[in-house]
């Protein structure tokens, strides 16, 4: 399957967020592929700073996992949590196909891919008292900076309920 063009993606969600009501900022910066990466920018980007976790379970069912970047996350504990049975990272050719979005650029916003409503997203709570969040915009060379109230507008609009629980950390 092939994507659509980086700045279209990009296009389509400001789009989104303008018929929502929800403003945003976006910060333009190198590409980041993962959390030690994105560090270097947070002096530059106030706010909440995440990690996404694009994970299946035993039974191949999808799972969007969105926490604090910080946060160490027991798998094993957090499948118990929600009653699947053993969760293991998905595929790229899965998270392409499902997200529309490549790796590294996995993201809460991607959920307005999943018209089929095969994707579960999981938010930390703790990670909602953070303002406002930081995330990639569809795509990894940008953060986009929504408040944690318009990330759960957003999320809802895209008939999406997501389950939000303090997640299992691992010690």
């Amino acid at each position: 399957m092939s994507l659509p063009a980086a700045d279209d993606r990009e296009r389509a969600l400001y789009a989104r967020l303008t018929a929502l009501g929800i403003s945003w900022t976006t910060h333009a910066h190198a590409p980041v592929f993962t959390v030690e990466e994105a560090a270097a920018l947070y002096a530059s980007q106030p706010g909440g700073h995440t990690k996404n976790l694009f994970l299946k379970d035993k039974k191949n069912c999808l799972w969007l996992v969105v926490a604090r970047d910080e946060l160490r996350i027991d798998l094993n504990a957090l499948a118990r949590q929600l009653g699947a049975p053993r969760l293991s990272f998905g595929s790229a050719e899965l998270l392409i196909t499902s997200l529309g979005i490549e790796p590294g650029s996995v993201t809460p916003f991607a959920i307005m891919n999943d018209t089929a409503g095969q994707v579960r997203i999981v938010l930390d709570e703790n990670m909602l008292a953070l303002e406002p969040l930081n995330f990639h915009p569809l795509r990894n060379d940008r953060t986009t900076a929504i408040t944690a109230a318009d990330l759960l507008k957003f999320i809802r609009s895209c008939e999406h309920e997501p389950v939000i629980a303090v997640l299992p950390e691992r010690t």
